[in-house]
């Protein structure tokens, strides 16, 4: 089986590089590193998560040669769930399960006000707000000034995204929560079992909205405990010809 992870917003895929040493050889872990960081630091954020997710298909085609289960942490779990549908419709192989960590389920609405629009001031206020960017990218105005595009970017697809009801996924859901989350809470976790047709579990972890941070080591062993009871049909194959 292969974990195809996704950040939260501002995040990148070396919030999963210490996660392989916590899965056994027959699960590999591929984050996947999205546009506007990194080496694709110049690349634009596409304006919608359908719109990613369709590139997503189109680049990474050689990450679904084999089961695969998803994982996503905020901004990255949505994105998560818009793949899983988008392999639904392309009659592409299921993921086997989906994880959801600190993201209310899609169809439950926003609370918070948007902030991606804002003045850069008053946007770098909303992020301090929110604990997720360090004190001292906050505090480096010239590297602050580098980044702001990216996370404006992550935002704006988060906070403008739209559900769209559609039937349930086949694929298993689990759903991870912070105990001290002020900005998702249980019920908002609890609201992701009827995204599915399949198993629903939730997990309560210490930590506020980014534990991926603070509990990198106990949530990718956390992961793996769960993706090492979950069973996929292994006589289906995946159909490549779907992917066009």
């Amino acid at each position: 089986m292969r974990l195809i992870c996704f950040p939260y917003g501002g995040g990148t895929a070396s919030l999963f590089h210490s996660w392989k040493e916590h899965f056994p050889n027959g699960i590999q872990v591929s984050p996947i590193e999205l546009p506007g960081r990194v080496a694709r630091i110049g690349e634009p954020m596409p304006a919608s998560i359908a719109e990613l997710v369709d590139r997503i298909l189109d680049e990474a085609a050689p990450y679904f040669d084999r089961p695969v289960s998803l994982f996503g942490h905020s901004l990255g779990a949505l994105i998560a769930f818009e793949l899983a549908r988008a392999m639904e419709r392309r009659r592409m192989f299921p993921p086997a399960r989906m994880i959801a960590a600190a993201c209310r389920a899609p169809h439950v609405p926003r609370r918070q006000p948007p902030i991606y629009h804002l003045k850069d001031q008053e946007f770098i206020q909303g992020l301090a707000r929110m604990n997720g960017t360090p004190g001292e990218i906050l505090e480096h105005q010239e590297l602050l000034q580098l980044l702001l595009p990216t996370l404006r970017a992550d935002f704006r697809l988060s906070e403008t995204y739209q559900h769209i009801p559609g039937q349930p996924l086949d694929c298993a859901i689990t759903a991870i929560g912070g105990q001290d989350d002020k900005f998702v809470t249980r019920g908002d976790l609890v609201a992701w079992h009827s995204q599915t047709k399949g198993a629903f579990d939730l997990k309560m972890v210490p930590g506020t909205h980014f534990f991926l941070q603070s509990q990198a080591s106990n949530i990718a062993k956390l992961v793996a405990n769960i993706l090492g009871r979950t069973t996929y049909n292994k006589s289906r194959k995946p159909q490549p010809s779907s992917m066009n």
